[in-house]
Formats: C-alpha cells, structure tokens, sequence
C-alpha cells in the first residue's frame, strides 16, 4: 500500500462513490494510525463515519481534524454541529460548533443558515429572524457567494413573517428571487414559501400554481423518483413476508426500560401534532422522527423484507438491543415515563419488522383525509429519497393506495395494538379523541396534553412551527379551496379503490 495521503485520498473516494465506505473507513483508519498529523485524512473519515450513522467516531475524527490544523476549521464546526443536532438532539452543542464556526468567520452563511434553523426547531422565532435577516442584507448583491443559501434564508424567513395582503412587496421579492436562483432546490423552496403565502391570504389559485412550480423543479432536478410497479410489488413482498405464521418467538421487551411508542402513518398526516400532544403528559418522552429502523431495513438487513422471511429469535433480540442502546445514547441522562416515542411517518413501512423486535409494541397510525394528505405532500418538500411520489399528484394517490393495502395488512396481523387515530376528528373535537388515545395507551387523563403548544421541546419536521400553536382546524378540509386542481389526485385514489367521500376512520 502507498504511504501518500493523496493516493489515500484518491482511493478512498473511488470506494466511496463506488459505495464501499466500509472498506474507504478502514483504509483511512490503517494511514491514519501511522500518519495521524494528515488532518484531511481525518476529515474524510469524519464523512464517511457520518454517513454509516457512526455519529460518535465521526465527532471523534472531525475533532482530530481540527486538532491537526485543518484548512477552513468552521467548515468543520459546521458539520459537528449538523451530527449534533440531527442525529444526537444535542442541541446545546450543536449551537456551541456553530458560534465557534462564525466566531473564526462571522460571514460563514451556511454557518448563520443553521444557526437559524436550530432556533426555529426550538421555538426561538425572533433569534431565527435575526439570523436570517443578516443573511438577506447580501441578497441584492448577486457577486456575493452563497446566493443560494440566502434565497433559502428568504423563504425561511417569509414562512415566520408571511406577507399581510397580496400587495406585500414580499411576493414580488419572492418571485423574482426563485426567478433567476440557479439552483432548483433551492428555487423550489422559494416557490413552496410563495405558495404558502398565498394560501394564507386565500389566493388558492396562485398558491397552487406556486406548489406546482416548485414540484416541477425538484421533478427536472431529480427526474422519475416513483415507479408504481415497484412500489406494489414492494408492498406485496411484505404482505407475503410477514404472515401469522412467520411471528413465532419475537424478541422481548424489556420491561426495566420506557417502552418504544410508534407514531406513523403517511407524510403529513399529523404525526407532529400527536407526538407533541403525548410529549405534554409526564409519563411520554419525545423521541422524534429517527431513522434507525429504516437504516437497519436498508442496511444490516438488505435485501428488506426477504432478510425476514423467517424469524431469527437470536438476531431479532441482538437487533432490539441495538436499538435500545441507540436511544439510551440519545438521552444518556434517561428516558422519563412509561414511553419514548418513536415518530418517524413511513415506519408504516416497517411494522412487521417493529413487531419481530417488540412484539407488545403500541402503534399509532395517524390518518387524515386522503385529499388533505395529498395536497399537503404536494405543497410541501419532502426528500425525494424516501418520499419519490411527492411531486405528482397522481403518484401520490397511488402511492396512497399502496399505503392504505399495506396498513390493511398490518391491521389483519396486529389490529389490537394498532390505534387509527384520526387528524380530522381531534381538531373538531379534541377531548374524546385525546380520551380515546390515552385508554389506548393506559395512561390517565392529564390536561397538559390539550396545552401542547406550550412546550419548549425542539421539532425537527416542517410542522414545527404549527404545533408552536393551539390546536386549529384551519388545515382540516383545506382540499376543498383547491377542489378544481386536484383530478389527478382523485382519479389515482379512486383507481386504487379508496373512498374519500366520508371519514377517514372508516376507510382502512
């Protein structure tokens, strides 16, 4: 093997973009025991450390990167603090990487970009706005770098302080901003906040348009992300997998510990509004939405679902293990109450794997109507990488229809710990529907759960600002101001066999 670090380099990343990081992690983990001073070294493994999900050796190995004198060390805070915060609920320390970073560059924008949204996720409107408004104060200056980021600090910005009245000069800065933005990413956020401005002073048609825009920008930047096909035969492998017949011997839970609380169901179904409201009563911690199942269903346990084809009691133990320790170190002060949810939507996805690992496991599927959930996918950016249907309406409705075969399925298995909780009941009347979930659950009434709005927690979703809010059923129907726009989606929902004329506990 070659001692230079750059054919080090050179290797490392062709194993990366091959997708080898394994075999890239060890070769910069043998270079480096003998050079430890190569401080990109130390970066690189950082990345892809980071990208495993070894979020601890990736602090470990950025650290020494900075110790070594790495070039441009805030580029380096900058990602500590991104694994701090999104991946650790560190939030303390995630704000510390990013004051350093712009103590040593106090124009380092995506340093401030962050910065903002860390205060966002944890309620703090005027601290973001503060941010976002200096990264603005470059935005007429189209040499300045970072144009991109400062056209997200605007839509940011325009979602906390939306315009008063369709002659706000907001608007006319919001079109012309994703009119010449280069990058389309960055463009469609422009137009989402466009879209929603509009929403919110009941201009239904130009806020449509605006979403429509946005969608076909991220569709030209990623092209075809769903194929149906696929999608239902995915969905029929698991509906052949897992069977009453494949459930013997499931691992236990451990009774010593808060018990796993699943919180899933369709992208913007009102996932965030539940857990916030269960996070309100003593007995329930947050855990947000993890990606840990789903990193095990693609990872360890691919190809998904025929890895699971036949229960491994020895293995599905170890897994359960490993996902305790997972949350034991995202709260390493402990778990408070009898549950820790977990609110991650598409685990729908996985609820057969959730059951192979904690069998006695409670699930919440969140339900709305299946025309307030389209549109809401539609009016909003979701990864493409876990939400490929989300630019077209007519493949969200089969997407939909796949979800509902799905959760069909689960319903048949596990029906008894599977709670439909619907978004559209509990708006309109919240107390029954509340009473309904914490029998469900068996925990006592507390009142604390109706003042969810009050909590100080951090929300990493695009709902966070909603439940900042008493409840509202402003969002509830909301399809209807878009009735003549939506034939795609309808058609799609109807081929697939879903009944969307009355309530949505009534379909599954």
């Amino acid at each position: 093997m070659t001692d230079q670090p750059e054919e080090l380099l050179r290797q490392a990343a062709k194993l990366h973009r091959e997708g080898r990081r394994p075999e890239a992690i060890e070769l910069f983990r043998q270079v480096l025991a003998t050079r430890p001073q190569v401080a990109e070294g130390w970066y690189e493994l950082g990345y892809l450390l980071k990208a495993e999900g070894r979020h601890e050796e990736a602090l470990e190995a950025y650290g020494e990167a900075l110790a070594r004198g790495i070039g441009r060390p805030q580029e380096v805070h900058l990602n500590r603090a991104v694994i701090y915060s999104d991946h650790l609920r560190r939030d303390q320390d995630a704000e510390r990487e990013l004051r350093v970073a712009l103590a040593i560059d106090p124009d380092y924008v995506p340093a401030l970009l962050n910065l903002g949204n860390l205060h966002e996720e944890r309620g703090r409107l005027q601290d973001a706005l503060v941010c976002y408004d200096r990264l603005l104060a470059g935005t007429d200056q189209p040499d300045r770098p970072y144009q991109d980021l400062r056209g997200e600090a605007l839509a940011r910005s325009a979602n906390l302080r939306p315009p008063a009245g369709v002659d706000d000069p907001l608007f006319h800065r919001l079109r012309e901003a994703a009119a010449i933005q280069p990058n389309k990413t960055m463009r469609a956020n422009l137009l989402f906040a466009l879209g929603r401005a509009y929403d919110r002073l009941g201009q239904f048609d130009p806020a449509f348009d605006a979403w429509a825009k946005a969608n076909r920008c991220l569709q030209r930047q990623a092209g075809r992300t769903y194929e149906p096909a696929r999608a239902a035969a995915w969905i029929d492998d698991m509906i052949r997998t897992f069977t009453p017949a494949g459930q013997e011997s499931p691992a236990a839970i451990d009774g010593g510990s808060a018990e796993p609380l699943f919180i899933c169901g369709m992208f913007r179904s009102g996932s965030t509004l539940i857990e916030q409201v269960l996070a309100a009563h003593p007995q329930v911690s947050a855990g947000g939405e993890l990606d840990y199942l789903l990193r095990l269903a693609f990872g360890s346990l691919a190809p998904y679902p025929a890895s699971m084809a036949t229960p491994d009691p020895e293995r599905e133990a170890r897994l359960a293990d490993g996902y305790r320790a997972h949350m034991a170190n995202l709260f390493p002060e402990g778990i408070a109450g009898r549950y820790i949810t977990d609110k991650r939507p598409d685990n729908f996805l996985l609820i057969g794997l959730i059951k192979r690992l904690f069998p006695t496991a409670k699930i919440i599927h969140t339900c709305r109507h299946p025309l307030d959930t389209g549109l809401s996918v539609f009016m909003h950016h979701l990864d493409l990488r876990v939400a490929g249907y989300s630019c077209d309406l007519g493949d969200i409705g089969h997407f939909y229809g796949q979800y509902r075969r799905l959760m069909a399925h689960w319903h048949s298995l596990y029906g008894d710990t599977i709670l439909d909780f619907d978004y559209d009941d509990f708006v309109r009347a919240p107390k029954p529907a509340l009473e309904r979930l914490l029998a469900f659950l068996g925990l006592d009434w507390d009142d604390r759960c109706l003042e969810f709005h009050r909590l100080g927690n951090t929300v990493k979703t695009a709902s966070y600002w909603q439940i900042r809010q008493p409840l509202s059923d402003r969002a509830s129907g909301r399809w209807r101001n878009y009735s003549s726009h939506l034939e795609p989606l309808r058609q799609a929902l109807q081929e697939a066999g879903v009944d969307f004329g009355g309530s949505q506990k009534n379909m599954l």
